[in-house]
């Protein structure tokens, strides 16, 4: 376990890093390695001398070789391979090359690529990263926490791979999920990477394609359920709250039936966060007030339908309608704003629905003038002929469900329709962008879960922007690992919202994106940290400094992609 913080020389205030590594051990190591990059000093120092070339590189021509390498590359896939693999090899540079280039690196990395790669997890698997806690190992959590590569841990990102984006259980190839998201904390918001700890809870699979592969690298068992389930994920909590007193957890991508109720169940307990639920919820709505912005419209006039009604489409709905009610609707009437369509139609009272879901279920008796074929199965083409909603979200994972007469339905009824096909990976998208501008004559705003390319109408250009949970929960983080909460309250997650709104590009020009470009997301989230860390203040629940010293808590948590010299410990 090694302490990877940089120090400081009190004489000059440089920084460096103590090293205790020599030789191999230290070329192995991924977040210290510096390649052709290690000074004829520190070769001497830290016994590399002869195990390296006599050639020294700066950092700028090792990128130019690897984005060299990286074009040879056939496919997306292989990209996110190559990426990976530098990741394991020379971490620096990895996020150096990402933060050079991010608007065309991260897709590779994260969305949508990640979906293909994680399929494909067991297959490729080459390198370990992070930690997987097996349940058959449930008993021995503590050792295995102790066998993690960095000695601090600021952020810890779990998964249980239940429902990875749209592509669903993929089992202990889940914690890939992880990685990824948290390296959009060090590239977007500048969290030191050696403080991030992936983890993935391996509680089997109940893939059949998985469990039947030779290669399959997590434990051969259908899933566990029950309470066996809830001892396992209570016995991590109280592991971590043991080991980790002031850590940031991030729950990532657990099942419908899991992730609310974990949630719930352990928010009051520890500094938590779902971004599924808390991160989609927010950035969906600093994208739905950018685009009011634009069409001119309030939030409290809008009518909401959903087509999706999981834990993500139940986010989303949770942090509209928050924001409804501190516009001045009631509780009451912020609720019946909103239509949510799952697998058996509109939520309805008397239905088989799980507790976080049943506060949106309509009344059978609000649909009595409505003529539907089956009102037990009331369809979003349904809705959206009688209910006129105007603003309208996919999170169902439904490859083309926004078909041509529901978009053409809707925009019959709304001038300026808000369209949100939010399910990724790309090809789980429920429309095309530039097909609902089609059917729209050009007159819908439309924002997206995946990256798209910008739409074009009668020669005008219209920009489609990527609803990215990247603007927001890395600047969440780096509020939260800079003044240390107790607890990342509803008011912290608005905090967030309102700054990010704030940054709409559209605000300047309506002919803008809703959303800043990824190249300005270290200036967003910055802002939205220095705003969550000031809302904790408010609310005292930070546990480190005072508001006084804020700015200088989060500029100290901002991790350079750069070389540092080392110091033999």
């Amino acid at each position: 376990m090694i302490d990877a913080l940089p120090k400081t020389m009190p004489a000059t205030g440089e920084q460096y890093l103590s090293v205790a590594l020599r030789g191999l051990s230290l070329l192995h190591h991924p977040f210290l390695n510096k390649g052709l990059a290690f000074s004829a000093e520190e070769r001497f120092q830290l016994g590399l001398k002869g195990l390296l070339p006599s050639a020294e590189r700066s950092i700028d021509i090792q990128l130019t070789e690897v984005l060299d390498e990286l074009e040879r590359q056939p496919t997306e896939l292989d990209k996110n391979i190559f990426l990976n693999s530098l990741l394991d090899r020379n971490e620096t540079l990895f996020y150096r090359i990402i933060q050079d280039h991010v608007s065309e690196m991260v897709p590779l990395i994260y969305t949508p690529v990640v979906g293909e790669a994680i399929a494909n997890y067991s297959h490729n698997f080459n390198q370990p990263r992070g930690i997987y806690l097996s349940y058959p190992d449930r008993d021995r959590m503590e050792e295995i926490l102790e066998h993690r590569a960095f000695k601090d841990v600021d952020v810890i990102c779990v998964t249980d791979g239940e429902r990875i984006l749209g592509l669903g259980d993929e089992g202990a190839g889940g914690i890939g999920i992880t990685v990824g998201k948290l390296a959009l904390y060090t590239i977007c918001a500048g969290v030191n990477p050696s403080t991030c700890l992936p983890i993935g809870l391996d509680v089997g699979t109940n893939n059949e394609s998985l469990l039947n592969d030779p290669e399959y690298i997590g434990w051969r068992h259908e899933r566990v359920r029950g309470k066996d389930y809830d001892d396992f994920i209570a016995q991590f909590v109280d592991t971590v709250k043991r080991k980790f007193p002031k850590v940031y957890l991030h729950w990532e991508d657990f099942g419908k039936a899991n992730a609310t109720r974990i949630l719930q169940t352990y928010r009051p307990q520890l500094c938590t966060f779902n971004d599924d639920i808390q991160g989609t919820g927010a950035v969906a709505l600093a994208t739905l007030l950018a685009a009011l912005k634009t069409t001119g419209q309030s939030l409290k006039d809008q009518r909401v339908a959903f087509l999706g009604g999981g834990t993500a489409g139940v986010g989303i709905a949770d942090k509209i309608r928050l924001m409804m009610m501190r516009e001045g609707l009631s509780e009451e009437e912020a609720y019946s704003r909103f239509y949510l369509v799952d697998i058996n139609g509109v939520l309805q009272e008397g239905q088989d629905l799980a507790d976080f879901q049943k506060p949106y279920a309509k009344s059978p008796d609000a649909f009595a003038d409505w003529h539907v074929q089956d009102a037990q199965n009331i369809t979003l083409a349904e809705v959206v002929k009688h209910a006129a909603p105007s603003v309208l979200f996919g999170v169902s994972s439904q490859t083309g469900a926004f078909t041509e007469a529901i978009i053409r339905a809707m925009a019959d009824r709304v001038e300026r329709p808000i369209v949100m096909p939010l399910s990724n990976p790309t090809s789980k998208c429920e429309a095309v962008p530039q097909d609902v501008i089609n059917w729209t004559e050009g007159r819908a705003v439309v924002a997206t879960g995946s990256p798209f390319g910008d739409a074009v109408y009668q020669g005008k250009t219209i920009p489609v922007t990527q609803c990215n949970n990247a603007f927001i929960f890395p600047g969440i983080g780096l509020g939260v690992v800079a003044t240390k909460p107790s607890v990342v309250s509803d008011d912290m997650i608005f905090a967030a919202v309102e700054c990010l709104a704030s940054h709409a590009p559209s605000l300047e020009d309506p002919a803008a994106p809703l959303l800043p470009l990824l190249e300005d997301a270290r200036e967003v989230c910055q802002a939205i940290a220095l705003a969550v860390g000031a809302q904790a203040y408010d609310e005292g629940v930070a546990t480190v400094g005072t508001k006084d010293d804020l700015e200088s808590l989060v500029r100290g948590k901002v991790w350079q992609a750069d070389y540092l010299p080392y110091r033999p410990d």
